[in-house]
């Protein structure tokens, strides 16, 4: 994702916390040091956990009635209660996730932003234990004849900016128009911008979840990356790391975890948190 020029932080409230999106003229610093939870935590700003976060990517965190809401802010708010505190949601650029600049600054105490565990990534930040495998989609209009990946050679392709798979596009020989949003990927598809997209696939099965998406569009293919999703602090904050670890693992042993799997994402897969099944290429 690219950053906006003069674009401000934003602080929002979390589904823990009351609605409304509060402007900020810049990027205040924390507390320094901050206070601390019962837990020992230490924490950006006194009586919050503060997440970063770029918006809008659902079905992982967006603004939905007011609030922000999503399967990365649903899990994140078990840490906070855990902690005893609210969670408070501040919208950044893409690109601050990547260097930990906000959590080196002291503005965010974690990045929650649907990312990618990579290990050019770990240079810079330190990354919870992963809590969810994904895939990426290859999107296309139902008359555009595109039938799988390997039909979008010669084709314009769109991906979302700084995004792994921008990367996969780039590495098989594509060169994808990037965008700045998941918002702005499927618009540029709408908009004939491009003839296809390819992004994470359970980003596409939200879109889908739309009448009028579903009726102009289907998934021709399902490519299997590898790819895992973390939590990310500031390198060496192992104490707010063992609360964001613990947190994601007891939700998956008391069912919590699938709970709000299926409420966000879909079907659950018991073989691990992923992104379920494979769509066919007539779907």
């Amino acid at each position: 994702m690219n950053t906006v020029p003069g674009r401000r932080a934003r602080v929002l409230a979390a589904t823990t916390a009351t609605a409304g999106l509060l402007l900020v003229a810049g990027c205040s610093s924390g507390d320094g040091g901050g206070s601390k939870t019962a837990g020992g935590v230490p924490l950006a700003k006194a009586g919050q956990l503060t997440t970063c976060t770029h918006l809008p990517y659902p079905p992982f965190q967006s603004e939905i009635d007011g609030k922000v809401q999503g399967f990365d802010v649903s899990l994140v708010d078990l840490v906070a209660k855990k902690l005893g505190v609210p969670q408070q949601i501040r919208d950044t650029p893409f690109e601050n996730f990547k260097t930990g600049a906000f959590l080196n600054s002291g503005d965010c105490d974690l990045a929650a932003a649907g990312m990618t565990i990579t290990e050019e990534r770990k240079k810079n930040v330190d990354f919870s234990v992963p809590y969810f495998d994904a895939t990426q989609a290859v999107l296309v209009g139902r008359g555009s004849g595109i039938t799988s990946f390997a039909g979008l050679k010669g084709k314009k392709v769109g991906a979302q900016a700084q995004t792994t798979g921008e990367d996969y596009a780039r590495e098989k020989g594509l060169d994808p128009v990037s965008f700045e949003s998941s918002d702005a990927v499927l618009n540029g598809l709408r908009t004939g911008q491009v003839k296809a997209v390819v992004i994470d696939y359970p980003v596409v099965q939200g879109w889908l979840k739309n009448k009028a998406d579903a009726a102009a569009f289907k998934v021709v293919d399902n490519l299997d990356t590898g790819e895992q999703y973390g939590f990310t602090v500031r390198k060496g904050n192992t104490k707010l790391l063992a609360a964001i670890d613990k947190a994601i693992t007891d939700a998956k042993a008391d069912g919590t975890y699938k709970k709000l799997y299926e409420r966000w994402i879909g079907p659950y897969d018991d073989g691990a948190a992923t992104a379920s099944s494979s769509p066919s290429a007539a779907s």
